[in-house]
């Protein structure tokens, strides 16, 4: 078993955007002349898709709908996150990032982001960003059935497939993997699909992350690949208690 790729999660890992999906979200609700909830936005969202997070704001408000309304309310919040990205300068991403993709193609890794995001969203900000053309692979809500989200590991099951139809000779497994998440939903999907994970404390106090994850860390920054030779060298990447990464 070694290391052979990447997994990153996007909303929370990548980008720092909660709160603007938050400010969205509220104004879907109130033009479905509904009353935002914070806490509703907590339980329901973090970590998980949007088409998940609709469906479950509206349902606790009494409000079903096909899926074809839903779509159009996923479409509206799309371009109204392209929109908002055009106005940021620089974009929120978190610092650490340029340097964990350089630590990534001097190993040469592959690197994909599994996400609940719409790709479009995620296009947007890889086309501002020097190394968005090194994501070999983009998993989005839009390629998993409507309502599809994490915890659900289908995502990273899916991005281990099309890894290895793109790359014939990667014979990539789930523990060669490394996923990033920094939400429990994400933590759990990676788990569940036999990836080891590597919790990152941005939406979450550390000592939560780290009863979690395979290892946690605080910030990304801190991350340097060469500490986890050890485990995918011997075999230790597997699931199992969960420890912090430190220098």
């Amino acid at each position: 078993m070694a290391l052979k790729a990447v997994l990153l999660d996007f909303n929370g890992v990548v980008i720092n955007d909660e709160a603007i999906h938050g400010r969205l979200i509220d104004e879907l609700l109130l033009e479905e002349n509904l009353r935002p909830n914070p806490q509703d936005l907590t339980d329901c969202c973090l970590g998980r898709s949007d088409a998940a997070c609709l469906k479950d704001l509206l349902a606790r408000q009494g409000r079903v709908i096909s899926e074809e309304y839903l779509e159009k309310l996923l479409n509206r919040k799309a371009t109204r996150y392209r929109d908002v990205l055009t106005t940021l300068d620089p974009l929120p991403l978190y610092p650490g990032l340029d340097d964990l993709v350089y630590q990534i193609r001097a190993a040469q890794l592959k690197l994909a982001i599994v996400s609940g995001a719409r790709c479009s969203e995620i296009e947007a900000v890889l086309a501002q960003v020097s190394w968005g053309k090194h994501v070999e692979l983009v998993i989005s809500s839009d390629d998993l059935s409507v309502g599809m989200s994490k915890p659900a590991p289908d995502g990273y099951l899916l991005a281990i497939e099309q890894l290895n139809q793109q790359f014939t000779d990667l014979v990539l497994q789930p523990a060669d993997c490394l996923a990033i998440e920094d939400s429990f939903a994400g933590i759990e999907a990676a788990k569940r699909a036999g990836v080891p994970v590597l919790g990152v404390a941005h939406a979450y106090p550390y000592q939560m992350i780290h009863r979690r994850a395979t290892w946690a860390i605080d910030h990304l920054y801190e991350l340097s690949l060469d500490w986890l030779k050890p485990y995918y060298g011997s075999g230790a990447g597997e699931l199992g208690e969960p420890s912090r990464v430190s220098a």
